[in-house]
Parts: C-alpha cells; sequence; structure tokens
C-alpha cells in the first residue's frame, strides 16, 4: 500500500467536496436499500461526518500509533449504531465506486490496490473494536 498515492488521490477527490458524501451514500443505498434506515431522514450532517473521518483516516494512514486508536473507537461507535461485520464489505464497495468516480482518469489499477488495502485495515479493525462492545 503506497500511502502518499492515497493521500495525493484523496486531496483529488476531497476537492470535490460534499458531492462525494452524496455520491457514496447514493451508492451504498442503491446497493443496499435496508441501510437507508440506520441513517437519519437528513443526512447533511452525516456527509461532513464522513468526509470528516476519511480525511482523518488519510491523514494517519502511515501513523498506526494515531490510527489504530481512532478506527476502534470508530468500528465501537458503528456497532452501537447496528453495524456488523458483514456490512463493511458492502461499505467498502460503495467507497472504491466514489474514489474512482471522482478521481476520473487519474485512477488506475495501482490506486485501486491501495484504496482496497487500506479499506481491508480499516474494516479489520472497526470490525475486531465492534465486537468487543
Amino acid at each position: 500500500m503506497n500511502a502518499q498515492r492515497i493521500k495525493e488521490n484523496f486531496a483529488l477527490v476531497a476537492d470535490h467536496g460534499l458531492e462525494v458524501a452524496d455520491y457514496f451514500y447514493a451508492d451504498l443505498f442503491e446497493r443496499n436499500p435496508g441501510y437507508r434506515s440506520l441513517f437519519p431522514a437528513s443526512m447533511e450532517q452525516q456527509h461532513k461526518v464522513l468526509l470528516a473521518a476519511l480525511a482523518q483516516i488519510v491523514e494517519w494512514v502511515d501513523n498506526t500509533e494515531e490510527l489504530i486508536p481512532y478506527l476502534q473507537r470508530l468500528g465501537s461507535d458503528h456497532s452501537g449504531f447496528g453495524v456488523t461485520a458483514e456490512d463493511y464489505p458492502e461499505v467498502g464497495a460503495s467507497l472504491i465506486a466514489t474514489l474512482r468516480h471522482f478521481s476520473g482518469d487519474a485512477w488506475t489499477p495501482d490506486l485501486e490496490k491501495d484504496w482496497t488495502a487500506a479499506y481491508g485495515v480499516v474494516s479489520e479493525v472497526m470490525v475486531q473494536a465492534g465486537g468487543e462492545r
């Protein structure tokens, strides 16, 4: 996993602002209509929370001393919202689709491998922490 490539790509994607969150949730709910009921009617705050969490994860992608405790807290919180281990691959698929969409021609097979590996770490830590509730 190339952390610098992830950071550079996220900077490109993040330039699209809240459109990124709009696309992510539209994709997630299209793939999994039942997930919509897990979220509030107004998604405005949720969009901001998603983007802030992604930005934090990307900032610490190469700093496990900061990243792991942060992901453990997120995993515990998500478990409390009813998120299960089976949900993480679905979220990952929507995340990759969103990143691919907003990356345009900058998206490469290597970048997809980097993001997939990073999400693998994120989901593994969050699932483990969620199981400890």
